[in-house]
């Protein structure tokens, strides 16, 4: 028996709740370490205070994983994950540039960070799911498009949350403007409203997506008929002995796709504002710093967009050539772009380098999934989700751990290097990934 082929407005529908999970994520991404300078944090540490997500990354997805491989509820398979992930995100979308409110309990710098750690964690509660829903619900030749359609939304959701804060104040008149420690007006209600989207689309997709019920996908092809005689949470550490070859190679492609994400995501408001307009790295108080900040902004949802468009593209491109060579194409151009913001003075011009890093996180979104679910066991899925999650995570944990100390002894304290290092990451992992098998 075959899984029923999906209508493009069912595959939109099934994978809708992306779009609010990387609006807040796109919040976070971009202003994360701007909240925490103007908390305190100095440009060294900001990779510290950004440890604790991928840390509980690393601990949560298999777990996640796991259990929603065996879960069925009245909600579904899946749903269940992604709507609890959604509901904590959110309440953490709105304490995190609230943090200064309650500082009478502890340092607004420690509320943030321990307000990220809680909401990475639920945003990877939330996202694993949604991708093992688009293997459990679409034929193999399906899920190309399905992976797809998830990295565009992914874009939309992401310009929308990227550009809130610049629109709220150069469109509608809300002030970026704050005193020394405090959080500008703007960024408050972009990540209220980040949260009140978030919850939206999850429930859009909840309510009109239905799971196929234990006893369907039981019935078929794409799933082994065999269980195992033992399979509790510990087995995790069997599977991740078991994983398919062509997973670990793609776990090699993903650690320095990621190694360089996170770079970029962690020192991206400080390299521009530093680096472009040649602000000093402590002025985080002052409305030109406030501007570029926001311009940072519009210039991550400028390479979300272009992901979002892309994306579209990825299967036609992948059908005339390969998924492989799409991706390490993809990767390189990306890692061009990263690298030429060193070249940039204009920040005008810092948009021709975010086209090319969008190719490059489109297909980051995309290809790696699309040639690992073929690869993996289908009553597995969601475990090995969760394991290769670990090939995300562990990448931005060795980044966090060095780019502090390579930004204050090796590079003069300048973060535009940490860029350039994300860059050069981003065409290792294209070359790698050409040695991948991809079935």
């Amino acid at each position: 028996m075959e899984k029923r082929r999906l209508s493009f407005w069912e595959v939109w529908n099934l994978s809708f709740g992306f779009l609010g999970i990387q609006m807040g994520f796109a919040l976070q991404n971009a202003n994360a370490s701007r909240i925490f300078q103007i908390f305190g944090a100095e440009i060294h540490e900001l990779s510290w205070f950004w440890l604790v997500a991928p840390v509980m990354g690393a601990v949560v997805q298999p777990i996640i994983g796991h259990y929603s491989d065996k879960t069925w509820t009245r909600l579904g398979r899946r749903k269940p994950f992604f709507l609890v992930g959604a509901l904590i995100a959110a309440s953490g979308l709105v304490v995190m540039p609230n943090a200064g409110a309650v500082t009478t309990i502890l340092p607004a710098l420690w509320i943030g960070a321990g307000t990220l750690m809680v909401m990475d964690a639920a945003f990877n509660v939330a996202m694993e799911p949604f991708r093992a829903l688009v293997a459990d619900m679409m034929p193999a030749d399906q899920r190309t498009l399905g992976f797809s359609v998830q990295t565009s939304l992914i874009g939309i959701g992401a310009v929308i949350g990227s550009w809130m804060p610049y629109a709220l104040t150069n469109w509608f008149g809300i002030s970026n403007e704050s005193s020394i420690g405090e959080i500008p007006l703007n960024l408050i209600l972009s990540f209220s409203i980040g949260a009140a989207v978030l919850v939206g689309s999850i429930l859009v997709t909840i309510l009109t997506t239905k799971e196929y019920t234990p006893e369907e996908l039981a019935s078929f092809n794409d799933i082994e008929a065999d269980k195992p005689k033992e399979d509790g949470l510990l087995n995790i550490f069997s599977d991740f002995k078991k994983m398919p070859s062509t997973m670990k190679q793609l776990g090699l492609v993903q650690f320095f796709s990621w190694f360089g994400l996170f770079g970029m995501w962690v020192y991206s408001t400080p390299a521009i504002t530093h680096h472009v307009y040649g602000l000093p790295l402590s002025d985080t108080s002052s409305k030109m710093y406030q501007d570029a900040g926001d311009w940072v902004g519009i210039l991550f949802g400028v390479y979300n967009g272009i992901s979002a468009i892309y994306a579209f593209f990825l299967p036609a491109i992948a059908k005339a050539t390969s998924r492989k060579y799409t991706h390490t194409i993809s990767l390189t151009l990306g890692g061009i772009g990263l690298i030429s913001i060193y070249m940039v003075s204009n920040p005008l011009f810092l948009i021709g380098s975010m086209i090319l890093i969008g190719i490059g996180w489109a297909s980051i979104l995309a290809m790696p999934y699309a040639m690992m679910v073929g690869s993996i066991p289908a009553r597995k899925m969601g475990v090995y989700m969760g394991i290769f999650n670990l090939f995300i995570v562990i990448p931005q944990i060795v980044n966090g751990l060095l780019s502090g100390p390579m930004i204050k002894y090796l590079y003069g304290g300048n973060p535009v290097y940490i860029l350039v290092s994300a860059g050069v990451a981003f065409i290792i992992a294209g070359i790698l990934n050409l040695k991948v098998k991809d079935s």
